[in-house]
């Protein structure tokens, strides 16, 4: 396990379950109460020490043990602290209307060597503030302000690599289990969800183009981040449309996916497997749940940080993917370091303890993610590290759904930018 966790804030991050999409969930949820016209603001500071860089960390207004991205700041931010020597300062909004004027505030004090910005709510604010202050270095993370400017850098994830990846290994336990069929709880349609189906297919097609055995793919948008019940309706209709393995993209939405899988096996309609995204969540169900993917937030507010350490600054856009640890697929080690919180924390069914659960995903993993379909997979990340292949990202949802369209036709190379699939 990478040491870079800590357990304080894995403790938080493993209760959730479940981030999809976080940045997505929490616009949504904002956007719903409205902005509150109080201005205020909450802080850790470490104790000064001169001639150390500063750093602040700016939340979104879910701050610190919103049990997601927020979280995932802190661990990046921590490390960098412990790894860089910085100083690391907290700032978090309590509303919209907070954010401009605390940024405003932290950028004319000219005490940070860098601000890092947590998320897409901090678009908007950061367009407002970052040109009256050339001199201040901005990074946003896991969005864009689709603006160039030399004292900004965007920071996002090609969530395409790490959803081709679990394509292909969900394709192989579908086959595995005698089903031809996959399936996917999706949230809302946006782009970091855009980017997941387009990588979810281009892997399902690529199981497909390399093996000869045909692939079906259902994916299903709920509208919500936040709905378990409807997470269930939509796997339970994935399941009865013959879908045997489904990848969860909705938030707390796709635990209710989860429990429809669980469900399923337990009324003996059939094996039927659960895959999780972002977090390592194995553990909620792990005859049941024997992968997940993972999106590093943490990577990417630690990568901006040793920029300014290092002094080479690098403004526009930075994307993290599969060759920069900025995605990929849960090890062993991680599902038991997130089991082994889990287990503190009561989580753990059915009186398991951590061994058991690596032991149980093990053994699952092992007997239905072929060997081929592991090789394909691999294989596949040999080619996204090297950059022989680069995954094309939609502009816009016209975009989205033209490379959709040809995916589904068979032509993998419509979701490429760079290289292609012979």
């Amino acid at each position: 396990m990478r040491e870079a966790f800590s357990r304080t804030v894995a403790v938080v991050v493993i209760g959730i379950i479940l981030i999809a999409v976080v940045a997505g969930v929490i616009y949504y949820y904002t956007m719903q109460s409205g902005p509150t016209s109080t201005i205020t603001t909450t802080q850790m500071t470490t104790a000064t020490m001169p001639g150390k860089i500063k750093i602040a960390i700016l939340f979104d207004v879910g701050g610190r043990g919103d049990l997601s991205f927020n979280d995932m700041a802190a661990l990046g931010a921590e490390r960098a602290r412990r790894d860089l020597g910085v100083e690391i300062v907290y700032q978090t909004p309590r509303s919209l209307d907070d954010m401009v004027p605390l940024l405003e505030s932290l950028s004319r004090s000219g005490e940070y060597q860098l601000l890092v910005l947590v998320g897409f709510l901090w678009t908007s604010p950061l367009n407002v503030t970052a040109d009256k202050y050339p001199s201040q270095k901005y990074a946003l993370i896991d969005a864009t302000t689709g603006v160039y400017r030399p004292n900004e850098v965007d920071i996002l994830f090609r969530e395409q690599e790490v959803g081709a990846i679990v394509g292909i290994l969900a394709s192989g336990m579908a086959y595995s289990i005698n089903s031809s069929t996959i399936g996917a709880v999706a949230g809302m349609s946006i782009p970091p969800l855009w980017k997941f189906h387009i990588g979810y297919l281009f892997g399902a097609k690529y199981f497909e183009k390399m093996t000869g055995k045909k692939i079906n793919l259902i994916w299903q948008y709920t509208g919500t981040f936040v709905d378990p019940q409807k997470g269930y309706i939509a796997a339970m209709q994935e399941l009865e449309q013959g879908a045997r393995v489904l990848y969860g993209l909705a938030g707390l939405t796709h635990v209710g996916m989860f429990n429809a899988v669980i469900d399923w096996n337990r009324q003996g309609k059939g094996l039927a497997f659960g895959i999780g995204q972002d977090a390592s969540q194995e553990w909620y169900a792990p005859q049941y749940i024997p992968l997940s993917g993972s999106k590093r937030v943490d990577v990417a507010v630690y990568t901006a940080i040793k920029m300014i350490v290092e002094n080479r600054w690098t403004p526009g856009i930075i994307t993290l993917g599969v060759a920069e640890e900025g995605v990929g697929i849960w090890d062993l080690d991680g599902v038991r370091y997130f089991a082994e919180i889990a287990y503190e924390e009561g989580k753990l069914p059915g009186g398991m303890n951590p061994d058991d659960i690596v032991r149980i995903v093990n053994e699952t993993r092992t007997k239905y993610i072929p060997a081929y379909a592991k090789d394909l997979a691999d294989n596949l990340m040999k080619m996204l590290k090297s950059g022989e292949i680069v995954f094309r990202t939609p502009r816009d949802e016209n975009e989205y759904n033209s490379i959709i369209s040809e995916l589904l036709k068979g032509n993998l190379n419509a979701a490429l930018e760079k290289g292609s699939i012979t």
